[in-house]
């Protein structure tokens, strides 16, 4: 990040244009200064001066200044590349369709926003400085870019150590030394190095705040602090990774990296890594050399290509890339072995593809098949965890399995047990009391945060003790899906002590993002647990007024009015929300269940219909749509609906089950016999499933 002048632009602004999805922006000066000519907040033009250059390559963005303090990253950037690579252009960052203003990704929207969004990763010593009473903020910093005490922490004491000739004691009293003494040595005729010195974990606690998918829960962030104190992770979720772990959205390394051999064996970021130059070496695959023996490794033998092939580097197989804002390739940290096979049977990427587009996953997989003499590849979690987002039978088990193999990541069996969440009841909270006393910090995690599905008597039994987990995202996890459990079942005083403390700590924590509508819907849903209406519409309200396009607010504050009994209330917002948002699934489908309350039952159908549509990826849209025809009189029509939904999601168990109890019903007795088998295949433990069976005639139906 640098202030935008004639030494640090290095984009056109000699009056070029871009045009992209209809609409053409200029780029120009303006004395001294630098604008740009593009679509505002209300998709009118507007003109806008460049405060600040981000990033210099293989792109640079810009940054504007608001009237309130925000600093937005314009989603037009300049392509930095040389132009034999297709550089030195402008280049609009939003693929696909173009993004509406009011939309969160609009690049004068929260997503956009330096403030929030980029500062604490970019710059040193950030202050977020936002005033949730004017909504303005006040952002300041130490340094504009990434500098020392970043890393290392405040650096008055270090100063004075070095006043004092860099000899007295205490070494050079770093807030976080982050010193990695350990030594990687090859053993003669050794293959891999093996670590000499004592592990060092804190160095990648310092790292993952700004190379992890995750969110903030507590604000200053101090280098040295356990991440899990100060951030809450994603984990291998879907959309962010492919099933086998390999990344899809950007998440910036953390989670792929603890997914690796490498970091089981110890290894850290600046064991590759040099955090100074930010160099690797010489090359990628000169780092690997320095513990890979390049006699084992860098040969046909092994990597089966020519020698100096693109085939044979180690960083086309075990780090294939993937490429983000259009022109910025980021290689994943899995250091995973090629596997086409996943990639017929579960559909993911594989770097051999990578490198021969023009090649089946089957001939890679064939290739890879005799390169290893007819051998099976090696067990993987990831047909587990695909299962397991399907609702595949059988997955839960599997699930289990997975979460409970210590062998495997922490972090993957994290997302297994994640993933189970989907389910519920007593087979759950099994697995969830199991993890919540693990020594891994992100399966407890993952166990608080699936406990609001376990029954209550359960779930306190199991996450109680999290209330006084080390770390404060495991506390704050669980201390709301103890809001759950009915207060009888708590000892006295104990639901006013330990959980009162953690849900002020969640309180915090969103409190910390007060600038982004959730965290005010996350304060709204809390309230609504506790009973405190109130305190919710006014969460809901202020989550509206910070994101007026923030589609959960409405949904969540029109609910509330329908709980409260205040149905037109409802209504009314909802219709004003589709108004300006009118694709919308989520608001045709509350709009939908409104007029399902007022007995307005074509309008329903239209807005159910609508979000059904809208929102293929929903089985519940598709249900209650399905549900509604039949209920009108329009049978054939809902079991049309529900049985193509159902094709979409063969593992949802509500689809079946009113697939089977629909057929029941219009006397297709052998058609309800096939969904309730189907039902029990799925889950054989289902009541409803063994009830239909054993109601149902043995003979066919009409």
């Amino acid at each position: 990040m640098q202030e935008a002048d004639p030494a640090t632009v290095l984009g056109d602004f000699d009056a070029a244009t871009h045009t992209a999805f209809g609409a053409t922006s200029r780029f120009f000066r303006r004395g001294e200064g630098f604008a740009i000519e593009t679509e505002d907040a209300s998709g009118e033009p507007g003109e806008f001066e460049v405060a600040y250059t981000f990033g210099v390559e293989p792109l640079q963005q810009y940054l504007v200044r608001f009237p309130d303090g925000r600093l937005q990253a314009t989603r037009l950037a300049w392509d930095a590349r040389p132009p034999a690579e297709g550089g030195q252009r402008w280049l609009h960052l939003d693929e696909g369709e173009p993004i509406r203003p009011g939309d969160v990704l609009h690049w004068t929207g929260p997503s956009q926003r330096w403030n929030a969004m980029c500062a604490d990763c970019h710059s040193t010593g950030v202050r977020l400085g936002y005033d949730p009473a004017t909504r303005r903020y006040a952002t300041t910093w130490e340094e504009i870019d990434v500098a020392c005490e970043a890393c290392h922490g405040a650096g008055a004491d270090h100063v004075a150590w070095a006043r004092e000739g860099a000899r007295g004691p205490g070494g050079p009293r770093l807030a976080a030394a982050l010193r990695n003494d350990a030594r990687w040595v090859l053993a003669p005729g050794a293959a891999i190095a093996r670590r000499e010195g004592p592990p060092r974990s804190d160095e990648i606690e310092t790292c993952a705040p700004c190379h992890a998918r995750r969110s903030r829960i507590a604000e200053p962030t101090q280098p040295g602090r356990p991440f899990l104190d100060t951030h809450l992770p994603s984990l291998l979720e879907e959309g962010l990774y492919f099933a086998d772990g390999q990344i899809q959205e950007e998440v910036y390394v953390w989670g792929s990296f603890l997914q690796s051999r490498m970091h089981a064996a110890g290894v850290t970021c600046s064991d590759c890594h040099d955090p100074h130059t930010l160099g690797v070496g010489a090359t990628p695959d000169a780092a690997c050399a320095s513990c890979h023996r390049p006699e084992a490794f860098a040969t046909p033998e092994h990597h089966q290509h020519a020698v100096d092939s693109p085939g044979a580097s180690c960083v086309a197989c075990h780090m294939p890339a993937r490429t983000y804002m259009q022109v910025d390739p980021r290689r994943d940290h899995r250091f995973g072995i090629p596997r086409p096979d996943l990639t017929e049977t579960l559909g993911v990427p594989n770097a051999c593809s990578d490198c021969h587009a023009d090649r089946s996953a089957n001939w890679a997989a064939t290739a890879v098949r005799s390169w290893r003499g007819g051998k099976a590849p090696p067990p993987h979690w990831g047909p587990v965890l695909h299962a397991g987002r399907r609702g595949l039978p059988g997955s839960q088990e599997r699930l289990a399995a997975l979460a409970r193999d210590p062998k495997q990541p922490g972090i993957v069996r994290a997302s297994a047990l994640a993933t189970m969440r989907r389910s519920e009841g007593l087979a759950l909270a099994k697995e969830v009391e199991r993890a919540a006393s693990d020594s891994d910090p992100l399966v407890r995690l993952a166990a608080a945060a699936a406990g609001d599905r376990v029954p209550p008597r359960e779930r306190l039994r199991a996450l109680r003790p999290l209330l006084s987990d080390p770390l404060r995202a495991v506390r704050i996890e669980a201390g709301l899906a103890l809001t759950g459990v009915p207060p009888p079942l708590w000892s006295a005083g104990v639901r006013g002590g330990d959980l009162a403390d953690a849900l002020a700590e969640y309180r915090a924590a969103q409190h910390v993002n007060a600038d982004r509508p959730e965290a005010h819907v996350n304060l709204g849903l809390l309230h609504r647990r506790l009973g405190e209406f109130e305190e919710a519409r006014r969460a809901y309200e202020t989550a509206i007024a910070v994101g007026p396009h923030f589609v959960p607010a409405l949904v969540n504050l029109a609910d509330l009015h329908r709980e409260q009994d205040r149905e037109p209330e409802a209504a009314a917002l909802l219709e004003s929300a589709l108004e300006r948002m009118p694709e919308s699934a989520d608001l045709h489908h509350a709009l939908g269940l409104s007029r399902v309350r007022t007995q307005r039952a074509e309008d329903a159908l239209r807005h159910l219909a609508r979000a059904a549509t809208l929102a293929p990826e929903r089985p519940d849209y598709a249900y209650v749509h399905g549900l509604a025809l039949h209920s009108a009189g329009r049978s054939e029509e809902a079991l049309a609906v529900l049985q193509a939904a159902q094709q979409r999601h063969p593992g949802s168990r509500e689809l079946l089950l009113l697939l089977a109890t629909l057929s029941r019903d219009l006397g297709r007795y052998d058609r309800a016999r096939d969904f309730a088998e189907r039902l029990q295949h799925l889950d054989p433990e289902s009541l409803a499933a063994g009830e239909l069976l054993r109601w149902l005639p043995a003979e066919p139906g009409p």
